[in-house]
C-alpha cells in the first residue's frame, strides 16, 4: 500500500469578480487574476513535466495579468487556452533534447541519428496545422482590391483619350502604389542636379520604398502604335521613336541622380521630409526605372517576340510595362487568389 503526502493551501482569494492568485504560492512577481466564472483545473497552471505556466508568463510581462471577464485589457479564456496549447509537450521536449545532443555527437561519431532533422519536421508539421495563414485572413479583401483595379483599368482604356495626361498619370500612379506595396511615397516633379550640363532637371515621378531607396517611373498615355514598328527592318521589328526616346530619357533620369551622390540624398531628404516617415532618409543606390506605356494586344507573334528582346535588353535597369501587361498581371493575380481559396475549402 502506498501513501501519498498531501498538502492543502489557499491558492486564491475572491476579490470582486476575480480570484486573486497569491504570488507567494505560485512564485510570481506579478499578480494573476482569474474571472470567477472560469472553472479551475490543473491544466490552467501546469504544463507538461511540471512547467509552471504562470511563472513562464510572469518572466515575459511587467504588469498584473487578468484572465477572462470584463476588465479592460483582460486576456480572454479562449486566448489563454490557445496559449497553453503552444507549450511544448513531453514528446516535443524529448525531440528537442535529442536534437541538441545529437548535433554535438555528430561532430565526433559516425552513424548518429539525424535528430535535428526529425525535430524540425515535427515542429513544421505542428505549426503548419495550427491557426490560419495571414493571406487567408485578407484573401477576400485582396481579391476585391484587384478586381476593382482591373475594372478601373479596363474602363480607363476604353477609350483612353478621355483623360488628360496629368489625370492619367495620377490614376496610374495609384495603381503602381497598390500593385507594388514596397513603395510608400511617390514624389512628383522632382528637381535634380545635372552635373554634366550644370543645370537642374525635373523628373515627373520618383518612387521611395520603405528603406528610403528611390526608383524613377515614367508614365505615358497608352497609344497603340508606340512600341515596335509595323514594317520590318532587315527582318526585325525595331522600337518606334516613342519607345526608344522614352528609354533614352529614362537612362538620363537614372544617370543624373546617381551622379549627384550623397549631397543629392541629403538635398532630397531635406526637401521632402514632410512627405516621408520620420527618420527615413532617401538613398540613391543604383535606382531602377519603370516605364509604363503603349499597348501590345494588337501585335502579332513576331512583333511580340522582338519586343520581348528589346525589353530584356534593358531589364536590369529599366522595367518596360505595357498596359496590357498590367491587365494580365491583375487577371493572373485574381485567378491565383481565387484558385487558392477553392483549394483551401
Amino acid at each position: 500500500m502506498y501513501f501519498y503526502d498531501q498538502r492543502a493551501f489557499v491558492l486564491a482569494e475572491l476579490e470582486g469578480e476575480y480570484f486573486r492568485i497569491k504570488p507567494d504560492v505560485v512564485g510570481t512577481q506579478n499578480t494573476f487574476y482569474f474571472h470567477k466564472d472560469i472553472a479551475f483545473r490543473k491544466e490552467l497552471f501546469v504544463a507538461s513535466r511540471g512547467i509552471s505556466i504562470l511563472r513562464k508568463i510572469d518572466r515575459l510581462v511587467s504588469a498584473d495579468v487578468y484572465i477572462g471577464g470584463p476588465m479592460d485589457g483582460a486576456m480572454q479564456i479562449e486566448a489563454y487556452s490557445e496559449l497553453i496549447k503552444k507549450f511544448p509537450n513531453s514528446y516535443e521536449l524529448d525531440r528537442y533534447a535529442d536534437a541538441r545532443v545529437g548535433a554535438c555527437l555528430a561532430d565526433y561519431f559516425d552513424g548518429t541519428h539525424d535528430a535535428e532533422r526529425l525535430y524540425n519536421q515535427y515542429i513544421n508539421k505542428k505549426f503548419s496545422s495550427k491557426g490560419s495563414r495571414v493571406l487567408d485572413v485578407f484573401r477576400d479583401s485582396e481579391i476585391s482590391k484587384y478586381r476593382t483595379l482591373l475594372e478601373k483599368l479596363e474602363i480607363m482604356l476604353n477609350p483612353e483619350d478621355s483623360y488628360s495626361e496629368q489625370q492619367w498619370q495620377a490614376e496610374i500612379l495609384d495603381f503602381i502604389l497598390l500593385l507594388y506595396p514596397k513603395y510608400i511615397a511617390a514624389l512628383p516633379n522632382v528637381e535634380i542636379k545635372d552635373s554634366v550640363a550644370k543645370k537642374n532637371r525635373y523628373i515627373d515621378f520618383m518612387l521611395v520604398d520603405s528603406n528610403g531607396n528611390v526608383d524613377i517611373i515614367e508614365i505615358k498615355r497608352p497609344f497603340a502604335k508606340a512600341i515596335v514598328s509595323w514594317n520590318r527592318y532587315r527582318e526585325n521589328y525595331i522600337p518606334l521613336r516613342e519607345l526608344s526616346g522614352t528609354i533614352m530619357q529614362m537612362e538620363k533620369y537614372l544617370f543624373h541622380p546617381s551622379k549627384w551622390g550623397h549631397s543629392g540624398e541629403a538635398a532630397l531628404t531635406n526637401r521632402y521630409r514632410s512627405r516621408l516617415p520620420e527618420g527615413l532618409h532617401i538613398k540613391i543606390v543604383n535606382p531602377k526605372g519603370i516605364v509604363i506605356m503603349g499597348r501590345d494586344n494588337n501585335l502579332n507573334s513576331d512583333q511580340r517576340a522582338d519586343f520581348e528582346i528589346i525589353r530584356r535588353k534593358y531589364t536590369s535597369v529599366i522595367d518596360i510595362i505595357t498596359y496590357d501587361d498590367l491587365l494580365k498581371r491583375l487577371k493572373f493575380t485574381i485567378s491565383q487568389l481565387e484558385r487558392d481559396e477553392v483549394l483551401k475549402l
